[in-house]
């Protein structure tokens, strides 16, 4: 299977240079890696390529590498089930950039692009209904971001007393406290104070 997935990709950087395809193979499964602003055209040539036929797109996701310049890494799934094949197609992109929407290639990544925009915040453009589908339409942030706060910027509850649902800003009850973990036993070269010693 590796020299198959071999020749595919080196049959894919020949004919498509101008695309700048990088790929590597990891456990029997072969990744594409490519541009943002190519990610349109490579998918139409794996799916319409007889030796391709990569028809259905199993999912998109997107993984946040905050110290990056281009901090999300957006992954396609492809099927072939003609070739019996799947393939892995990554490319990256940062808060400002603008990926193609694949919804015209493949219908069923109208949601999974909602999804991860619901998430990440990673714009599509050309998509035909991008909204939250996961979290509240009023829910501010994407959640999945690494600097998304653990807490959130609201807190969504049902009061019994207005007998309805209420969104409010979180409060801590309280202060923002430091820990200090490091154990005493990491500085073994500092003398023990006389508090410090065991009796």
């Amino acid at each position: 299977m590796i020299k198959v997935y071999n020749n595919f990709l080196e049959s894919l950087i020949s004919e498509l240079p101008k695309l700048n395809i990088k790929g590597s193979i990891v456990l029997d499964e072969l990744t594409l890696i490519v541009p943002s602003n190519n990610i349109y055209p490579l998918m139409l040539y794996l799916r319409d390529r007889t030796n391709c036929r990569y028809k259905i797109i199993c999912d998109i996701t997107a993984t946040d590498f905050l110290e990056r310049e281009l901090r999300f890494e957006v992954v396609y799934n492809l099927i072939s089930v003609t070739q019996n094949s799947r393939i892995r197609v990554k490319t990256s992109v940062n808060e400002l950039t603008e990926l193609e929407s694949l919804t015209s290639l493949f219908p069923s990544a109208n949601w999974y692009e909602r999804e991860v925009w619901d998430f990440y915040g990673i714009i599509f453009k050309s998509h035909p209904n991008i909204r939250r589908i996961l979290t509240d339409y009023g829910f501010n942030g994407h959640p999945l971001r690494k600097d998304f706060p653990l807490t959130g910027y609201s807190e969504v509850r049902f009061d019994v007393e207005r007998k309805g649902v209420v969104n409010e800003p979180i409060e801590l009850a309280q202060e923002y406290r430091t820990f200090n973990f490091s154990s005493p036993w990491d500085n073994t070269d500092k003398p023990l104070l006389n508090s410090e010693k065991k009796i």
